[in-house]
């Protein structure tokens, strides 16, 4: 394993851990030194990530499931106490899906609306209501949740995923103030123009040329997901001691530029796109 573990000897349960950010956020924790239970509802993706962290020499176990469910939750909760005897000092509230929910509102249904809220926010208040008082009887831990930068900004067909991923931020501010006294600090990242399983490349451009695309991210690409991966592991460690209650945005300057598009002709910005 290598050798900055800034989480050494730490236990870490991270939702929807098996692929995507997700998945990468459990290898880098288990490479910075944590033993981490690992949360999928798919089972090859779950398997493989533990069978990575076990063969570069880590610590992992998997929970299979779908964490909107109740129960599962429940069982996600007592495995990881389980491998961790008694104690849990991370929690990555990771899994979101924009897909329930999404259109024009006024064709959206309350079942629709439901399944957004469950996959989104319930979630995230389920997990952190099991996991907190272990937290709070081990003397400490961090809480890291997954939003969206479309939880800032307006943003046509996606009006329930982006308000239940800004109820998420809002969680997290007060939730931070209510654990400050534990000791327990909960922080959120808000992820744009990630390329993973649930939004590969070729999705996010629907047949638009590469080189358009790039000039509408001050960065000029799209992110790994092991970037995200990375701040996750920043909040999540005392790296970030001083900071609880904050939602960062990892957007390689998208919402910076709040709207302005890198010039064709390589010439600065302009908030007209001269590119299709």
């Amino acid at each position: 394993m290598p050798t900055a573990t800034p989480l050494n000897d730490k236990i870490a349960a991270v939702t929807g851990g098996g692929g995507g950010i997700g998945g990468s956020i459990s290898r880098l924790f288990a490479e910075a030194g944590a033993a981490v239970v690992v949360n999928d509802i798919d089972a090859e993706l779950a398997a493989a990530a533990v069978g990575d962290i076990t063969d570069a020499g880590g610590r992992a176990t998997a929970v299979v499931g779908d964490i909107t469910d109740a129960a599962v939750v429940a069982e996600f909760h007592r495995a990881a106490v389980d491998f961790g005897d008694g104690r849990v000092d991370v929690l990555v509230n990771n899994v979101g899906d924009y897909r329930p929910g999404m259109g024009r509102f006024l064709k959206t249904t309350e079942a629709d609306w439901d399944a957004q809220i469950d996959i989104t926010l319930r979630h995230v208040l389920r997990c952190s209501h099991a996991f907190l008082p272990t937290m709070i009887d081990g003397g400490g831990g961090t809480v890291v949740n997954m939003s969206t930068v479309e939880s800032m900004r307006g943003i046509t067909r996606m009006a329930v995923y982006s308000a239940a991923n800004a109820a998420v931020s809002a969680f997290t501010r007060c939730l931070a103030l209510e654990m400050a006294e534990h000791d327990i600090r909960v922080n959120c990242i808000a992820p744009d123009m990630a390329m993973t399983l649930q939004t590969p490349l070729d999705a996010m451009l629907r047949g638009r040329p590469l080189e358009h695309a790039e000039r509408w991210i001050p960065l000029s690409r799209f992110g790994d997901p092991e970037e995200f991966a990375q701040v996750a592991l920043f909040l999540a460690s005392d790296q970030s001691s001083f900071m609880t209650g904050q939602t960062i945005p990892v957007d390689g300057g998208t919402m910076t530029a709040q709207g302005w598009y890198r010039r064709a002709d390589g010439r600065g910005f302009t908030n007209l796109p001269d590119a299709p």
